[in-house]
């Protein structure tokens, strides 16, 4: 069954973008994922901390479906390229903040506010 995950990778700063590109493009096939894969660049940006001499690093944000059998060798092939600094694959659930509420949630969320009110 095919998962939603989310991955950041940070890049040698030094790579040119069809670098970039070309070597995501790479990395990515070994997904086998037939659906499209979304990618957000952020670019060349001061690292929080510097890892051995690098200070800088280019941000690449993907997300991405996939099998998970097939995400041991998508990391393997990471860990091997020398122009990937640091990279994190982690499960998207949801967008950032709290998951969505149901009507029930809601309607019982509603009322234990208005409790709250009352004892005032």
């Amino acid at each position: 069954m095919s998962r939603e995950y989310e991955a950041v990778y940070i890049f040698d700063a030094g790579l040119e973008d069809a670098a970039i590109n070309e070597k995501l493009a790479r990395h990515h096939a070994l997904l086998s994922s037939g659906q499209e894969i979304t990618l957000d660049h952020w670019g060349r940006r001061q690292l929080a901390y510097k890892i051995g001499a690098k200070e800088t690093g280019y941000y690449v944000i993907a997300r991405f479906h996939a099998e998970p059998p097939t995400l041991p060798e998508f990391e393997r092939s990471l860990k091997l390229d020398e122009s990937v600094v640091r990279y994190l694959i982690s499960a998207h659930h949801n967008e950032l903040g709290a998951p969505p509420m149901t009507e029930e949630q809601l309607a019982a969320r509603a009322k234990t506010d208005d409790d709250d009110d009352d004892e005032d």
